[in-house]
């Protein structure tokens, strides 16, 4: 028997649930397909949202519109959910180098929004504070395996276990047909699998491969974020997200020895309690080389839509710009043109 819908969405990461979550909240009708052995970035990402980015501790593109919305997003979702999923964090920076310290001491004296002095004295019965510490206010932390379950709850009457075949994918006279789905659009919210894709593999896609470890590290404070050459994360009790790398140039998606041995090394010189190891976490991040999202319509195929390439900001830019694509499609509101997918209007199929 066949279903009718008006949004069929691929994918249940980050950028799909949110996707459906806004959808619902207008009683617009969908269905989501995702296949849960896929392997998913939202499911090993830190769930950091930071408002300031890079070694000069700059402001991240968007941060005074994107993360109150953000904010905002999360609350009202943990509240619908009955679940814990958000937590202010601030980001304790414990300077690796005199460079890095200079650097946020000009950022705090020239830029001072986000940034904080702090007391290093606090920290250092637990980290080696050679250069001293600062600190990022307005930072969360998102439980994003919360999110992720909480999400498949309120939408599983929407919700179909299944791998998505393009071969099975067809144009109808008013939308797209897959299986026994019937919808006036498609949305792809599938990750990395988007730039395999013959209506989007042309786009700027530059996936990267990120490792994290979760730490025991009994003691610490779990209410911040600890920032040096690594981050540590809280993750559960007294366990930490430790991490992460940025490796573009991958062969396999397997957990590296290289990564581990660096994350150790790193972990030693750091802190001064001790630790243990829990498991080693791998994922395929899909960014891309504007570092802007891919959000809208195809330009030549306006039955299909994407939402894809939010990065490593996904958890602060998911929200606001699943928002902005259901506004678009249902209010005919403009998407951000440096997000707009019709900003590449030479992609064609191949």
């Amino acid at each position: 028997m066949q279903k009718k819908v008006k949004y069929l969405i691929v994918g249940q990461g980050l950028v799909g649930t949110w996707l459906s979550y806004f959808l619902q909240e207008r009683n617009i009708s969908y269905a989501i397909v995702n296949d849960s052995n896929s392997p998913s970035a939202t499911s090993v990402a830190s769930g950091v949202m930071n408002p300031v980015t890079g070694r000069r501790i700059v402001q991240t593109w968007l941060i005074e519109e994107v993360l109150p919305f953000a904010v905002s997003s999360y609350e009202g979702f943990q509240e619908k959910t009955n679940s814990i999923i958000i937590q202010k964090a601030p980001v304790i920076l414990i300077h690796p180098s005199q460079q890095m310290k200079d650097s946020f001491d000009y950022r705090l004296n020239h830029d001072n929004v986000f940034l904080r002095n702090n007391n290093a004295l606090a920290w250092q019965s637990f980290f080696n504070t050679h250069f001293g510490t600062g600190e990022i206010d307005s930072c969360y932390w998102i439980d994003l395996v919360q999110f992720l379950q909480a999400g498949k709850r309120i939408i599983a009457e929407n919700y179909i276990e299944s791998k998505f075949e393009y071969k099975d994918l067809r144009f109808i006279e008013k939308g797209i047909e897959w299986e026994n789905i019937i919808a006036e659009k498609i949305i792809f919210c599938d990750g990395v699998n988007s730039m395999h894709h013959p209506y989007f593999k042309s786009l700027p896609f530059t996936p990267n491969k990120g490792e994290a470890l979760i730490v025991e590290i009994k003691g610490l404070p779990a209410k911040h974020i600890y920032k040096n050459n690594i981050a540590i994360v809280p993750w559960k009790e007294n366990l930490f997200w430790v991490g992460s790398n940025f490796e573009w140039d991958f062969t396999n998606t397997d957990p590296s020895t290289a990564f581990k041995q660096k994350m150790i090394d790193s972990l030693d010189s750091l802190l001064k309690i001790p630790y243990t190891i829990i498991d080693h976490l791998v994922g395929v991040r899909p960014a891309n080389a504007e570092r802007r999202p891919f959000v809208g319509l195809h330009p030549y195929y306006p039955q299909i839509g994407i939402c894809n390439g939010m990065g490593t900001k996904g958890c602060s830019l998911a929200p606001y710009f699943t928002h902005q694509l259901v506004s678009h499609l249902e209010d005919k509101s403009p998407i951000h043109a440096e997000a707009n997918v019709q900003r590449f209007p030479q992609l064609k199929v191949s």
